[in-house]
């Protein structure tokens, strides 16, 4: 049973920053490939970015490349999504998300076994 608990989220203007977290627990963390992806209300799921065990291999949607990082802090069982120059557009509750294992690109919902519950992000014009 893992465990995730996602945090940071909230109301800022467009071109603003916000990071968030995603905390896990209840499993070896360095043992999960680790997503974040995004849901609009009325819209289906989407792919945000992605890192892999080792830390080192990163992948973006189209339309947050170039704006966000995700990165991880094994020591803190975290991952985290810095987001910068923030658009309308990205306002969606964001999901953090584990996959134990596989080869697969880790870009789709169905790659990943775990779930957060995910935390609101509101940009405003």
């Amino acid at each position: 049973q893992v465990q995730l608990v996602e945090s940071g989220g909230g109301l800022v203007q467009a071109g603003d920053s916000l990071r968030l977290s995603c905390a896990a627990s209840g499993g070896t963390f360095t043992s999960y490939a680790m997503g974040w992806f995004r849901q609009a209300p009325g819209k289906e799921r989407e792919f945000v970015a992605r890192i892999r065990r080792n830390g080192v291999s990163t992948r973006f949607t189209d339309s947050v490349k170039g704006r966000f990082t995700i990165s991880r802090d094994n020591a803190k069982n975290t991952v985290y999504l810095q987001m910068n120059s923030l658009k309308p557009e990205d306002t969606a509750v964001y999901l953090c998300a584990a996959a134990p294992g596989g080869s697969t690109l880790y870009v789709e919902s169905s790659d990943y076994t775990y779930w957060g519950q995910g935390t609101q992000v509101t940009v405003s014009t």
